[in-house]
């Protein structure tokens, strides 16, 4: 580089040439035997009927691991949004039920003393209705469901 003085452009983490001469001329041969005898598995391994079933009882166990440690971290703490894992769906209310919503929520926050999404109360109470489906007929039959005109 000209008119530079030396060291200005120079990358202060690189490493000298010769350093990296020597990388470029291939592993050494310890490096080559280490990496030959972790790659490859002995006679008695090929043979053994038992180090493949001792790998598959290891994978199992650690997916049933990390299954269980999903499990144990709340949704709120796992995602990195509300909508997260969410489809989207439109929802259309009548007036009295988005202000029972609304009432809804801000009894809910009190609970837990704090902010409550109002994307998880909605499916909290769609799971809700879910488990109690009678009265959600019981409220489809007040808005006419069922109704018969003989």
């Amino acid at each position: 580089m000209t008119g530079m003085k030396q060291g200005a452009g120079e990358d202060p983490f690189a490493e000298d040439a010769d350093v990296s001469d020597d990388a470029e001329a291939g592993p050494t041969t310890d490096r080559a035997s280490e990496s030959s005898s972790d790659a490859t598995p002995t006679d008695a391994e090929v043979d053994s009927p038992e180090s493949g079933q001792e790998t598959a009882q290891t994978d199992d166990a650690t997916r049933s691991s990390s299954a269980e440690t999903t499990m144990q971290v709340p949704y709120t703490l796992r995602r990195d949004s509300v909508q997260d894992g969410r489809d989207r769906y439109p929802l259309f209310l009548q007036s009295e039920t988005k202000r029972a919503e609304r009432d809804a929520l801000h009894d809910l926050e009190d609970q837990f003393d704090g902010n409550v999404s109002l994307t998880d109360l909605r499916e909290a109470l769609v799971l809700a209705g879910l488990d109690h489906l009678d009265e959600v007929e019981a409220q489809l039959r007040t808005w006419g469901y069922g109704l018969t005109f003989d």
